[in-house]
């Protein structure tokens, strides 16, 4: 018996195009709505700078060329294989929902709402579906019988599968330890056995009993190599993962690192070391975090001048500075160096809005909780990335401040999943916490 599949129509949501302007080529052969009040929410982000300025500027000028002559309330096809794209204007609150979703002007979310549930009940014979990343416009919908889907497009599909970066070999043969340990040119992986064989840039703990040795797959000769633990401005790594972020983070033949982990690991303290330690290598050291924005208010509405503005927000990076400094005495060459750092220019911490349209050249850029970036905002830092210059993302998967974001569809988790087995490539995901004992312990019961 042959299923017939259902032709849908997918009502969209301002955040679904925010996070996305191409987001209308991705519902194949079914049809889209944008409510007239997507298209007024979106004059909001005409100007600016930012990703979601950038994305509401996209997507209007598709639907202008899409529209071209045509009227926009009768529908358009977005291309071939693809459905149609229409606009459909604001009407009077449902009877149904007057009591509960009043159409106040201040909610536009109702007004959304209410345009759906207009269409779903003159046509019964169509399904229509929401789609927001918005959970609670989610939860709404479907409690006055609405489907409403998350857009999933450049979610990651498994994230108990999601690539670590390192993983550890037991019981293996003795003497391919000591010819790990002992051969410069490194050993053929073959013996050792791994299934699945490693990728590039992939880490190995390879252990019998109490020997073990740590290694690197290098694709460009096909051998494991060994890992020598490596001080790095002063700190030393405590464990293995932390090697071979040190190992990644001062590997110049890979441009692209990311580095996941919960709190308390030392994911930014090692980046930010192993920046210092190459110094001499690049022109400078920029320290970026996104500020997540909340109501749609960046930080121009906060008080003050832009220092005193980024000041809340940029302190954890100051802390892990004040800890590297910590390692040597102020009377030192190398104390006294890393005080003037941020006096010469040469280390510079700021939000991330400060650094898009600059050139990035010769420069070792480190993007601190890159998990409340969206996988657009990822793309457009590295595609800015020039010659001799290192970009490094640091985050947790698991900790997500922005509101249209979680740990599968997070610019970091797009980033591990989509690069994985690259030669450009490395990623660490640190498990263990360093920062205190007491930190380890909240982070694993509370």
């Amino acid at each position: 018996m042959t299923t017939v599949s259902v032709k849908k129509t997918f009502i969209l949501d301002t955040n679904v195009i925010l996070h996305d302007s191409t987001c209308i080529n991705n519902f194949q052969e079914h049809d889209v709505v944008i409510p007239i009040t997507v298209l007024e929410e979106l004059d909001h982000f005409k100007k600016g700078n930012q990703s979601l300025h950038f994305h509401a500027r996209e997507f209007v000028r598709t639907l202008d060329s899409l529209s071209a002559r045509k009227l926009l309330n009768g529908g358009v096809h977005i291309g071939p294989g693809k459905g149609m794209v229409s606009i459909k204007l604001e009407q009077t609150l449902h009877h149904d929902l007057q009591h509960h979703f009043p159409a106040t002007p201040g909610k536009p979310d109702h007004q959304i709402l209410n345009i759906g549930y207009h269409l779903a009940q003159a046509q019964a014979s169509r399904r229509f579906v929401l789609v927001t990343k918005d959970v609670n416009l989610r939860m709404k919908a479907k409690a006055i019988g609405l489907m409403a889907e998350d857009y999933t497009t450049d979610h990651v599909k498994d994230l108990n599968t999601l690539y670590t970066g390192c993983r550890c070999l037991e019981e293996v043969d003795t003497e391919l330890i000591e010819a790990l340990h002992h051969e410069p040119r490194g050993i053929d992986p073959g013996p050792l056995q791994c299934n699945p064989p490693p990728v590039t840039n992939e880490f190995l703990i390879v252990r019998n009993g109490k020997k073990s040795v740590l290694a690197r797959f290098n694709s460009r000769d096909g051998r494991l190599h060994r890992i020598n633990r490596k001080t790095v401005c002063g700190i030393l790594p405590r464990n293995a993962e932390q090697s071979f972020a040190v190992h990644a983070l001062c590997n110049p033949e890979v441009p692209l690192v990311s580095i996941s982990g919960k709190a308390g690991t030392g994911k930014t303290l090692l980046a930010l070391a192993a920046g210092l330690e190459q110094l001499s290598l690049y022109r400078q050291i920029m320290l970026a975090r996104p500020i997540v924005p909340l109501s749609n208010k960046d930080i121009g509405y906060l008080p003050g001048d832009i220092q005193s503005k980024i000041s809340p927000y940029m302190q954890p990076l100051y802390d892990n500075l004040a800890v590297i400094r910590n390692q040597f005495s102020e009377q030192s060459e190398m104390g006294q160096s890393l005080g003037r750092l941020l006096e010469d220019k040469k280390l510079i911490i700021e939000p991330l809005a400060y650094i898009r349209g600059r050139s990035l050249i010769k420069k070792f850029m480190i993007i601190d909780e890159a998990q409340n970036l969206t996988p657009h905002e990822v793309k457009t830092i590295i595609t800015r990335v020039g010659e001799q210059s290192k970009v490094v993302f640091t985050g947790d998967i698991h900790q997500i401040d922005h509101p249209y974001l979680d740990s599968q569809s997070n610019g970091l988790s797009h980033l591990i999943e989509k690069m994985q087995g690259q030669a450009l490539y490395a990623h660490v995901n640190l498990e263990k916490g360093e920062r205190s004992e007491l930190a380890m312990l909240a982070s694993d019961l509370l």
